[in-house]
């Protein structure tokens, strides 16, 4: 638009027209902008148009000046004050919102920038991934009991599906209630936690949702600094974004730690309650949610008072999520009077420790989950528990010992029981095991067999009497000595003279290798004082190495593990009945036994009882009674037992007293319900033994169409093998035939049907005065608690088997025929032979008389 000056409109313009009224412009219109004494105010829609101008007549020079009394012009300007204030009110706020928004873009920009920074540190996100969970070693009873888990968590995986609905929702509860609906950071959780610490300021409360948990679990360090935080955050939400809810929470509950060495809910549901967390109750579960946030001082082991309080927080926090009804959350409530009931670690422990052990060394390392089935009888590892804490309680603080360990086996080798200790939570510490003792008395067996071996014979006479070897003289315990005694009274009233002088005899470095082969693995220092048990061994290789005693002379290599499987039933280890074979010759053996069940007959290790089992064991006390032992056998099993203190003090136990009171109590209970049978002894080699055949694929005895009665077949008694036999018609005895001559054999005893000792045939005669059964010669015959008839002459059981000569069932002798063995003399430095005492019962009186037994 062209704007143009009129002459009226120039400086010094006549004043006839500054008095005059301006025309009220019409909408639209341009209103000219007009000059006054001062500058006014631009009022709205109003802009500048052209030079200034005082509306005063006249062409140039200054203007004239109005007069004072003249008011300026203010036409528009009243108005626009209140305005202005308006302006600037509005001015602040904005600038107060402009600045807030400059202030949340940087902060927004700081924010990123450090997420950035410290997202850059983690690794690439396709590398991320859920390291696998360290593996469970899970230990089973021989009858698929769970005796315990083992290795760095303490339980095995469960699944969220296998618990109780209450468990995962007493994690949520009182964990992080809005789990199910945040992305893995909870702002408002976050928020609240903000007001709550500033409130009180301090902070109050943890702000990391689980998933957050999760990712620090299982990513990173525990360290309390921003860049872990930051980090947390970013792979709780990565975790969201690629598993499910409860895949997170599964996670979560396999994973987080709950004191006690326990990780995950099935570690702490057994370790603090024994049961499996498939079967947690609610009060059970909440107590277990409530040791989370410190697990060290909340666990009901330690402050079963917190416990308390911290189940009923967990109960009113499921309440109030909606997870349980209040009647529900009081009725799992604890009375903070009452005792909370936690699982006690048992004698189990011991063995799930060993177990975990040997795995390596069975296995390799283990790279999942495995279950080992081992060869435990809970019931015997019970009683064995039991019965050694009853005694440790009972005669302990009278004869100042406290602690006690047990081993049982089979005679293969099977261990069925192990007590490492009077209570495993205050001590680990297995002393079945792992301590190593001095075993006194019950290391003598080995000298005995060694002895044995060289040619003495339980009756070979030795002098008791103090002597002086190399400077060393061994003394008895009791400090009295009986001169001439047999060997198998020198073993049974555990004389030191008698196993010194044949160690020295038969050479320290032959016991040791008779030990060793018996099953002992220690390393031991050939010195003569090895006959006294001086040097240290530990219980469980004392008892297998007294096996061999038991079932006829094997060697065996203590088993506890049957097989080991893992998660998925791939067998990873089985184990094999191969052991070293035959250790002791049988005729040997017949006379180990024989001096051995004297020992518990009159000797040091009568106190020991078994009711309707033959038995035989020794007993050991080491130096000033610091170490007490019994180890004994039956046919069936084989029990032995120490008792001491760990600190070495002395005691008042002898081997024969408390420990013998232990072994006789648990095998006991541990024969219940099995049939008594002999201790192997002595040897059918060079005998003709008569067998029933029995049909393999029936397991029957096989019948004699001829005579209808069991068929009989007769082996070498030495090899078990069939051979041919002959009948002399006149004497009824049954001969071998030599295959290569076709004539009777000379190197097999002819099977003689009519003994020196007759034996007892089965609906004999019976006495009229008595009404019991009576044998040829007159005598009554007496029965054991079986019903089978007593040897007269041996005082053992008798068995029944079918005389190949009349076809008829018969008694005879359990043991085998007696051989003819040659006395070997004593050694030199024995004193002269004496002549030995012809009636056994007299040799015990005497040996009684000496001792005071």
């Amino acid at each position: 638009m062209d704007f143009r000056i009129s002459a009226d409109d120039r400086v010094g313009a006549p004043n006839a027209k500054q008095g005059k009224a301006q025309p009220k412009a019409a909408r639209g219109q341009r209103v000219e902008p007009s000059m006054g004494r001062s500058v006014g105010v631009f009022v709205d829609d109003e802009r500048s148009g052209g030079a200034p101008g005082n509306g005063g007549g006249g062409r140039g020079g200054k203007p004239p000046k109005p007069p004072r009394s003249e008011k300026p012009r203010r036409g528009k300007a009243v108005a626009a004050k209140p305005k202005k204030r308006r302006s600037r009110s509005g001015g602040f706020l904005m600038g107060l919102l402009w600045w807030g928004f400059v202030a949340c873009l940087w902060g927004g920009l700081a924010v990123i920038g450090i997420i950035v920074y410290y997202g850059a540190q983690l690794p690439s996100s396709n590398t991320w991934a859920i390291p696998e969970r360290p593996p469970n070693i899970r230990i089973l009873a021989a009858d698929g009991s769970l005796i315990s888990n083992r290795g760095q968590t303490g339980g095995e995986a469960i699944t969220f599906r296998e618990l109780p609905y209450y468990v995962p929702a007493a994690f949520i509860a009182s964990e992080d209630r809005r789990f199910m609906s945040h992305f893995g950071v909870d702002p408002l959780g976050l928020i609240s936690v903000a007001v709550e610490s500033v409130q009180a300021r301090d902070i109050t409360r943890g702000a990391s949702t689980i998933t957050q948990q999760v990712a620090k679990n299982l990513f990173l360090t525990p360290d309390q600094t921003l860049g872990r935080k930051v980090q947390e955050a970013i792979l709780a939400i990565w975790l969201e974004q690629n598993f499910t809810k409860e895949e997170i929470l599964e996670l979560y509950m396999n994973r987080v730690y709950f004191g006690a060495g326990a990780t995950g809910i099935e570690a702490a549901a057994q370790t603090y309650f024994g049961v499996s967390a498939r079967n947690l109750s609610l009060g059970q579960a909440a107590m277990l949610v409530g040791i989370l946030p410190a697990p060290s001082a909340y666990n009901p082991k330690t402050n079963p008072q917190v416990a308390i309080e911290r189940q009923r927080l967990v109960l009113n926090a499921m309440a109030r999520e909606g997870y349980i009804t209040e009647a529900e959350a009081s009725a799992a409530r604890i009375d903070p009077d009452e005792t909370v009931r936690t699982r006690v670690a048992g004698s189990e422990s011991y063995v799930a420790d060993w177990v975990e052990s040997l795995m390596t060394a069975y296995i390799g390392d283990i790279e999942k989950d495995v279950v080992v089935q081992t060869t435990i009888d809970y019931r015997m590892q019970k009683d064995a528990e039991f019965i050694v804490k009853e005694a440790v309680a009972n005669e302990g603080p009278n004869r100042g010992f406290t602690q006690g360990a047990l081993v049982a086996m089979d005679v293969d080798g099977t261990i069925r029981a192990m007590v490492g200790g009077v209570d495993y939570q205050q001590s680990q510490y297995n002393r079945a095991v792992t301590a190593k003792r001095q075993p006194g008395s019950t290391f003598k067996p080995f000298v005995y067999l060694a002895a044995m071996e060289k040619g003495y014979t339980p009756d070979t006479l030795a002098e008791d009497a103090q002597f002086d070897y190399n400077g060393w003289s061994p003394r008895n315990a009791s400090g009295k000595y009986a001169g001439t005694v047999t060997l198998r009274q020198g073993l049974a009233y555990s004389l030191n003279t008698i196993a010194a002088r044949l160690a020295i005899d038969v050479t320290p470095e032959k016991v040791i290798e008779v030990a060793m082969r018996m099953g002992i693995s220690s390393n031991l220092t050939p010195v003569p004082s090895i006959a006294l048990g001086t040097q240290e061994v530990n219980l469980l290789e004392l008892t297998s190495a007294y096996t061999p005693f038991a079932n006829g002379g094997n060697g065996v290599i203590p088993n506890v593990i049957t097989k080991i499987e893992d998660v998925d039933g791939k067998l990873l280890f089985e184990s094999s009945t191969a052991g070293p074979g035959r250790v002791i010759d049988p005729n040997v053996l017949a006379e180990m036994n024989d001096m051995l069940e004297t020992a518990v007959e009159v000797g040091t290790g009568k106190g020991a009882n078994l009711g309707g089992w033959e038995f035989a064991g020794k007993t050991g006390t080491s130096q000033e009674s610091r170490d007490a032992l019994f180890v004994g056998y039956t046919s069936a099993m084989v029990t032995g037992v120490w008792l001491g203190n760990d600190d070495n003090k002395g005691t008042k136990l002898s081997g024969g007293n408390v420990p013998a009171q232990i072994w006789s109590d648990f095998m006991t209970k541990a024969h219940q319900g099995k049939s008594p049978a002999n201790i192997p002894g002595g040897s059918y080699a060079g005998q003709l033994i008569a067998q029933q055949m029995i049909d393999p694929n029936t397991g029957q005895p096989v019948i004699d169409p001829a005579t209808g009665q069991p068929a009989v077949q007769y082996v070498d008694g030495g090899t078990g093998q069939p051979v041919q036999t002959m009948t002399d018609p006149a004497t009824g005895q049954v001969y071998a035939i030599d295959p290569a001559t076709g004539q009777p054999s000379q190197t097999l005893q002819p099977y003689q049907a009519q003994s020196s000792n007759p034996p007892i045939q089965t609906g004999t005669m019976v006495d009229p005065a008595t009404g019991l059964p009576i044998d040829a010669s007159g005598q009554v015959v007496q029965y054991d608690a079986n019903q089978a008839p007593i040897d007269p002459e041996t005082g053992l059981p008798m068995v029944l088997v079918v005389d190949p000569a009349t076809g008829e069932q018969v008694w005879v002798p359990s043991a085998p025929a007696q051989q003819q063995t040659t006395t070997f003399a004593p050694p030199a430095d024995f004193s002269q032979q004496q002549p030995v005492y012809q009636e056994p019962q007299s040799q015990r009186t005497l040996m009684d008389l000496i001792f005071g037994n």
